[in-house]
């Protein structure tokens, strides 16, 4: 027997795992040497989808590079805009009214909400439960019309300015979102009920692409995909920014880092942001939602008809742009992912010297070979889905 085993062809085979949409969430191509169905080793191209944010960035103006950060993570734009506008406030040393602080706050903890609805949905699908989809998917849409209700837009927001928001919550902002959270809570409960003790889901979930506390940090692993490994670091908590640090609410962590803890902690944490959205509800108070200096946001439409000064304010901010001063500066939020960061070189121009991305995706998709090896080119797909890679934010 020993003799025909040796005789047996074992020519490792290659096959491509994308970059179709279909299972890899994205234009991802990966590279797979497989032994039979046994992954060997996996090669991924780190920039197959390429945009050239950071490029383009140093050739439009300040307030012109809101836009292009929808397109980083698409599933949670509004988040972007938060992280950028506020690097480039920090650049200007701008603090911005209270209100629009609290704003800023409810459409970050509504845009993890709607992250981690697509994140943990398609995961689960990828699993083969698809009813849980139609759950977490139902009530996201609720939460996307609201969203379209505050800047007219479902997907690419670019609802943030450089000292503000564009406009105000809606009039039914608390009872419509107070039902959107009831909605969501019910989602949840449907959805772990079908899955936390499902014996073929643990089969698919537990122990795949397991990944330690050490190799985590090492590979620059935040947010979901870190505290899964059970590490409690979280930017809102260890460097809180804006109201965060008032506000009650825990930090879901994991045990053992594979691909059944980051799917419940997303689902933890989708609970932990409906309660922050409560408290940020009740202590939001009325008041301006932008600063007044026409160096830096336009004047109000009727000065701008009505009076020779917004007409020139007006027209000088729409052909030379925000001028912050020279300088360099590092601003980090806790998205959806992890730390989203912005590393923003000026000249004194009206458009950035330099813009570095620190998005959270680009660490964490580089543990991928080491989490996949050793597994199947099934658990490959159902281990990506986990980790969220979102194609946009791997622009380089």
């Amino acid at each position: 027997m020993a003799d025909i085993v040796k005789e047996i062809n074992t020519e490792k085979m290659y096959l491509n795992l994308g970059p179709s949409h279909p299972a890899m969430h994205g234009c991802f191509r990966v590279l797979l040497e497989l032994d039979g169905e046994r992954i060997v080793k996996a090669t991924p191209e780190i920039g197959y989808l390429h945009r050239c944010f950071e490029k383009e960035s140093e050739h439009h103006t300040y307030t012109q590079v809101i836009p292009y950060t929808d397109r980083l993570n698409y599933v949670s734009p509004l988040m972007n805009n938060v992280g950028y506008c506020m690097a480039v406030e920090k650049l200007m040393n701008i603090d911005i009214p209270e209100r629009a602080k609290w704003i800023r706050m409810l459409i970050c903890e509504l845009s993890r909400i709607l992250d981690h609805l697509v994140a943990v949905g398609t995961n689960l699908v990828d699993i083969g439960a698809l009813t849980n989809y139609w759950y977490f998917f139902n009530v996201r849409e609720l939460m996307i019309t609201w969203v379209e209700a505050l800047c007219g837009a479902r997907l690419t927001t670019t609802y943030t300015r450089i000292g503000g928001v564009m406009r105000d919550c809606p009039e039914n902002t608390n009872t419509y979102l107070s039902m959107c959270l009831k909605e969501l809570r019910k989602a949840i409960r449907d959805v772990e009920g079908l899955t936390k003790k499902n014996r073929i889901l643990i089969d698919r979930t537990r122990g795949i692409g397991a990944i330690s506390q050490s190799d985590a940090i090492s590979y620059g692993f935040t947010g979901p995909c870190l505290r899964a490994t059970g590490v409690d670091y979280d930017v809102r908590r260890a460097h809180p920014y804006y109201y965060y640090g008032d506000l009650d609410w825990d930090i879901p962590v994991g045990l053992e880092g594979d691909t059944y803890d980051r799917i419940f902690v997303r689902i933890e944490e989708m609970k932990q942001s409906a309660h922050l959205i409560e408290q940020i509800l009740e202590k939001m108070k009325p008041g301006p939602i932008i600063i007044e200096d026409q160096s830096v946001t336009l004047p109000p439409k009727h000065a701008v008809y009505g009076s020779i000064e917004g007409t020139v304010a007006h027209f000088k901010l729409i052909m030379d742009g925000i001028k912050p001063p020279a300088g360099e500066v590092y601003s980090y939020t806790e998205a959806a992912n992890g730390e989203l960061g912005f590393y923003i070189v000026s000249d004194g121009s009206n458009k950035p010297y330099r813009i570095k991305v620190r998005p959270p995706c680009f660490a964490i998709y580089q543990a991928y070979p080491q989490l996949v090896r050793g597994h199947l080119v099934a658990d490959a797909v159902a281990i990506m889905g986990s980790l969220n890679i979102i194609a946009g934010e791997l622009d380089r």
